[in-house]
Order: structure tokens, then sequence, then C-alpha cells
């Protein structure tokens, strides 16, 4: 079919609207249809109004209109005024109903996010997708959903990015197009703009819960059981090495959370994070957050920089919001000289497939150590590997909690504490029936927990026979 043909087949199928122009040499599909871009989607009948009632406040208000010290109730007071000076003036009709939707937008919009302010207000979103300026997910029980919500355009997109990164002394344009950042309550913030965001900027929001999940809410959820709460909690006690492992989004930070709530309160704790989301209750918390450089190339500090910084910093333990390059051997370096009872996280497949990551990062780091000496030390470093999954049903689980019992020749020896169980298969609505179980098989640390006053029934670990 050539291209006349194809555009007659195109009107006939009556498609008329204006196209959202896609950069030359763009590829992939177009969005679903069940999410729109936004150009076929009705235009906001109220955007001119909008507008208006943002000049006049502009007008009215000056650079005190952006002031993060503006009181909220101020604001909504001049904007309900300057709403109803706007619609006399232009003759507008408009409901009650549209008046209060339209006077909420623009005071989300100066003192929010915009269009995403409903969704960082929602307690049941986890997650916010920004792909371009016309096309919004948000991740809700777990499950991606379109909406119908899209920024004015790509100018109304990059100045809500800019004063997100702004607010914690970072930036994005074409020389940095990419920034990790936070909003105030801590919700974790990617945002990736031109030149290399071919469609426009997207910004991803994983969103902070004001209320922290607790251990009782993991267990409610299915993310693990009680005995291996007992247990996670013991480890916690006792001083071992932890690591995290998981994909994106299995819930890696969340988990790190409840464990940090078992950190004893008479305890130094030293955090460290690219951006700070950590939420520990302790009262003796020492937060370290990462700095890209700045428009000169200048003044970096990386993790690796604060993981130095923080052996200097009397720490009875350090907690590594993520490990992902060369601070991974300085971090095996302070878990093997004093520093135990330290946990981290780590984007892995599985829980060998962690140790495999972290020797790959510790060579990154650019030091020449044989292969065998940088096993010995993660052998030696960590206790504990605890594997997370998001499952196809969209929940998260822990699906192994492994020891790393020692080194055999050149390999890492592992053994499996507890496994989730895949077998059980699926309910009628998809979701996992599975949960986790012992393997049977004795920790070789319960003797080091037992040395320091913490014990666990054998029972726990399917050992009743053995037990007497």
């Amino acid at each position: 079919m050539n291209l006349s043909e194809r555009l007659a087949q195109r009107q006939a199928l009556g498609d008329q609207q204006p196209q959202t122009v896609r950069p030359a040499g763009a590829a992939g599909p177009r969005p679903a249809a069940d999410v729109p871009r936004r150009a076929a989607r009705n235009a906001d009948p109220f955007a001119g109004v909008k507008r208006s009632v943002h000049q006049g406040l502009l007008e009215a208000l000056g650079p005190k209109l952006y002031d993060a010290h503006l009181d909220q109730s101020e604001l909504e007071q001049r904007v309900t005024q300057t709403l109803q000076s706007v619609l006399q003036r232009d003759d507008t009709p408009m409901t009650a109903a549209d008046r209060t939707r339209v006077a909420q937008e623009v005071a989300d919009e100066i003192l929010g996010h915009g269009p995403l302010e409903p969704y960082l207000r929602d307690p049941g979103v986890s997650e916010i997708m920004v792909n371009g300026h016309d096309q919004i997910y948000i991740e809700r029980d777990g499950r991606l959903v379109g909406v119908d919500a899209a920024f004015t355009d790509e100018s109304h997109l990059r100045r809500t990015i800019d004063k997100i990164v702004s607010r914690v002394g970072r930036r994005v344009d074409d020389a940095s197009p990419m920034v990790d950042a936070r909003l105030p309550d801590g919700s974790r913030v990617n945002a990736v703009v031109p030149p290399i965001a071919l469609d426009g900027s997207m910004l991803t929001i994983r969103k902070f819960a004001a209320d922290p999940f607790t251990t009782a809410d993991l267990i409610s959820f299915g993310t693990f059981t009680s005995p291996v709460a007992e247990l996670l909690r013991a480890c916690v006690r006792g001083r071992l090495n932890i690591l995290i492992g998981g994909g994106t989004g299995s819930g890696k930070t969340t988990t790190l959370n409840v464990l940090s709530s078992f950190l004893p309160d008479d305890e130094r704790i030293v955090t460290i994070e690219d951006a700070a989301e950590l939420q520990l209750r302790q009262d003796h918390v020492l937060r370290l957050e990462s700095r890209p450089s700045n428009v000169e190339a200048r003044g970096e500090i990386a993790i690796r920089d604060l993981v130095r910084n923080a052996l200097r910093m009397r720490p009875d333990r350090i907690i590594i919001g993520e490990v992902r390059d060369g601070a991974a051997l300085d971090m095996l370096q302070a878990m093997n000289t004093g520093h135990d009872g330290s946990i981290t996280t780590v984007h892995s497949n599985a829980p060998r497939d962690s140790l495999s990551r972290l020797e790959t990062m510790v060579l990154m780091g650019g030091v020449d150590l044989p292969q065998r000496a940088i096993r010995e030390q993660m052998a030696s470093a960590i206790d504990l590997i605890v594997h997370q999954t998001r499952l196809k049903d969209g929940t998260r689980r822990i699906t192994h909690i492994t020891e790393v019992s020692g080194m055999e020749g050149e390999v890492i020896t592992l053994q499996d504490l507890f496994l989730f169980d895949f077998h059980a298969g699926v309910d009628e609505h998809g979701r996992f029936l599975g949960t986790l179980r012992s393997t049977g098989l004795r920790p070789g640390f319960l003797d080091r927990l037992a040395d320091r006053g913490i014990l666990l029934p054998p029972r726990m670990f399917g050992m009743e026979e053995v037990a007497r």
C-alpha cells in the first residue's frame, strides 16, 4: 500500500485528529489506544481561563507567588478572587463544580506539581510515570493504569521538573539530561529530558509512604511470613551483614526500611543514599546524600566518598540505600573491619547473581584484585542475602532467604534457608498462593547469634527431631 492509499484509509476511518509530532528517527509503536496521546484527546476547555488566572496572580503577587513559605490558605483565597474577576471580565459561563476544579488546579500548579498533584495525594498510588507531556501512567495495587491527565505542553512539564530538582540543588539540561532527585516528602524522582529522551521529557516518581510500612504490614501483604520476620529481626539484632537483592520495583527499599526498624535505639547509625528516602525512627541517625557535579563538572560527592567518610564518624551501623559502583569494595572492607551489622541493597535476579553483581562493581572501582581475593572478601563480609521479587500478579514477595556459608575452592557457597513455594499455583484471580517455606537446613550463624544472647527455636527451620 502506497502513501496516498494509507492516507485515504486513515481518513475513511475518521482519524482526522492532529497527530503528535515525533522526532525524526523515533522508533517503536504508537501508544496503546486506551491511553492516547494528548493530541487525540479533547483539549482542556478551561485552559485559557487557568492561564488568565495564573497571569492575574503573577501581577498581584509577583515573586511572592513562588515563595516556598506562601501560606496555602492565603493562596487559595487569592486564586478564588482572581478566578471570579477573570470570569466576570471574560463573561465565561462555569458551574460551581468547574470553578472549584479550576481553582484547585491553579493552586496545584503553583504550590504543587500541576496535573500530578491529585495522584501524589492519593495514598493508593505507589508510582507515577510521565511519558512525555501528554501521557501519564500510575501504578495502583501493583498494576499500571493509564490516566486521563496531561501537561499543557513540553515547556509545562519541563517547568515542573525544574521545580522538583532545583529544590534539592540539582539541575537537568542538555548538558546533564538525566537526574535523580526527591520531593519534600522523600519520594524518589527520576527525570530524563531531550536530547536523550526522543519523544519529550520523562518523569518517574516512586512515592514515599507518609506512614512507613511495618513488619505486620509486610506479613499481611504476604511479603514474608512471621517466622521469617522473627529470623530477620534476630539477624539484625545479632549484627549480621545483610544484602537485599531484587529487581527494579521489587520492594527492596521497603524491606530495608522494615529491617532498619529492628536496629537498637542505643546505636549510632549512618545512612548513605543517592536520594534520601530511608525512614529510620531511631534518634541517633546521621543521614548522608550523594551530590552530582555542577555545571563546571566539579563538586561531585559519590557514594564511595560517603562510605569512606562514614568510617570516620564512629558508626555502629552503616546503612547504604543501594550499592551500584566502586563503592562495593569500600562497603565490603567496612563490613570486614568491625562495622558488622550493616545492610545494603543491590539490583539482581537471584541470590547468586547479587554476589556476581558485587564482584563486577568491585572491579568497576578500578582495583586490580584477583578474583579469588574479591570473593573471599564477599564470603567473609556478607552473612545473609534476602532476595525479593515483583511477581506477575503485581505483589512483591521475598522469594529467598539465603545464607553465605563460605568458600569451596573458587566458589562462594550458599545455602537457602527459606524459599518461596511457586508450586502452590495461583487462584482464580491470578494471585500466587505460595508462601515462604523452610528448606530444613540449619543456619551456620545460629551459634554466632547464641553467643550474643539471641536464641532461635530449631522448629523455625523444621529441625524438631534434630533438636530432640
